[in-house]
């Protein structure tokens, strides 16, 4: 029975017989399987370099191009994306977190921050609180001239705060909620 089977195209694999049409198949099927766990583990290195953002400068650098203290966000951000063509700024953070500044100021940050940016000003800021008695939406920060030594944050209403409180860049505290 072997031999006819031998003669017939066939071939022995351990106890299972498997004809050479079977067997071209199953090295068909690997192969497109191979293939198509490549193609999709390049679109996932694609997609998370994207997310990432792989800036060319560090975000610090970017504030400080823009005449922004660089200490402004958290210095545990996981990405920033910036499209200069539309001034538009996402800081992508690992978690909900706040920082405490060091003149008594708190922020509170979502897990992403929407902004435009702007020559020393941020506007148009959505995921971003600060501690007035309540927690209250930032939704613009601007030096107040060229050379001053103060930073306007607009959370209802305008407060002006020292900025050297944000020149460095403070390890931020998760939080729950936003």
């Amino acid at each position: 029975m072997e031999k006819a089977l031998v003669k017939m195209g066939s071939i022995k694999a351990g106890s299972f017989w498997l004809s050479k049409k079977a067997k071209q198949e199953f090295n068909n099927i690997t192969q497109d399987l191979t293939t198509v766990s490549n193609v999709v583990e390049e679109k996932a290195k694609q997609i998370f370099e994207k997310l990432k953002g792989k800036p060319l400068r560090n975000l610090p650098d970017l504030l400080r191009e823009y005449n922004l203290p660089p200490g402004l966000f958290p210095q545990n951000i996981r990405a920033y994306e910036f499209d200069e063509t539309k001034s538009r700024l996402t800081v992508h953070l690992p978690f909900v977190c706040e920082v405490s500044f060091k003149d008594s100021s708190v922020v509170r940050y979502a897990t992403r921050v929407k902004c435009i940016l702007l020559r020393g000003k941020l506007m148009g800021i959505e995921g971003m609180k600060t501690k007035v008695l309540v927690w209250v939406k930032v939704t613009n920060i601007a030096v107040e001239g060229n050379k001053s030594e103060k930073i306007a944050f607009t959370a209802g209403v305008k407060k002006s705060r020292p900025k050297d409180a944000y020149l460095v860049p403070r390890e931020a505290v998760r939080v729950e909620e936003f």
